[in-house]
């Protein structure tokens, strides 16, 4: 009796378009960003099969290997279930791109070396964090959605700010975890605490105020990068 209802489980799974084994991995993480959090995400363009550094794209300079959008575009980032799980059982492995800015959250990134030290500065201030998205490279720190006029406002108000901080708002994109790309994985370098909800994310004007103490107040170097 067990293996009728199971196999009539995995029937109604499969004509529903929900594969079993689907779940995890990056359609599992690629459900829980647009169907529990509300972020619009989309596939990145993914690397080359011939080359796995190389990006699928047609530049071959690209600066971001397979952590892009090309085809669909940015604009067709969304939060719908259905059109989710297409894009993922169909190209399982692609990167899991957010598109920043609306509604989804934005971004301040620094050099790996430069981030790792202002975050002990900034836990050392008793600044609260929300996730922090990590590559080789660089460090993401999600922040709530901001204009770029108060971007402006903000960085115009600054006597220094870093040239290697690199912002991410609206049009932007970020590539999520547990995307691999030619520039290795991409990781949470703080994660978001379990949970339906959307995690928790501080505004611009925090982020960047404490970032830019923190380096000045350390006497890091962050490169251009």
């Amino acid at each position: 009796m067990r293996e009728i209802l199971g196999r009539r489980r995995r029937l109604l799974s499969w004509r529903m378009g929900r594969k079993p084994g689907r779940s995890t991995g990056q359609i599992g993480a690629a459900l829980t960003f647009a169907t529990a959090w509300r972020w619009p995400v989309l596939p990145g363009v993914g690397l080359d099969r011939r080359d796995g550094s190389r990006c699928a794209c047609p530049d071959p300079d690209c600066v971001v290997p397979g952590a892009h959008p090309l085809d669909p575009g940015l604009l067709a980032a969304t939060t719908d279930e259905r059109m989710v799980r297409w894009w993922w059982t169909n190209r399982p492995g692609a990167p899991i791109v957010l598109a920043t800015g609306g509604r989804a959250p934005c971004a301040v990134s620094l050099p790996v070396d430069a981030g790792v030290r202002a975050l002990a500065a900034l836990d050392e201030a008793g600044i609260r964090l929300g996730p922090v998205v990590a590559t080789e490279s660089r460090l993401y720190v999600l922040v709530a959605p901001y204009s770029l006029a108060q971007l402006g406002e903000l960085l115009y108000a600054k006597d220094y700010v870093p040239g290697s901080l690199r912002f991410h708002g609206e049009g932007g994109y970020l590539a999520l975890p547990p995307s691999g790309t030619g520039q290795g994985p991409v990781r949470w370098e703080r994660a978001p605490l379990p949970g339906s909800a959307a995690p928790w994310v501080p505004g611009v004007e925090a982020v960047v105020d404490a970032v830019v103490d923190a380096l000045t107040r350390t006497g890091v170097s962050a490169p251009e990068l």
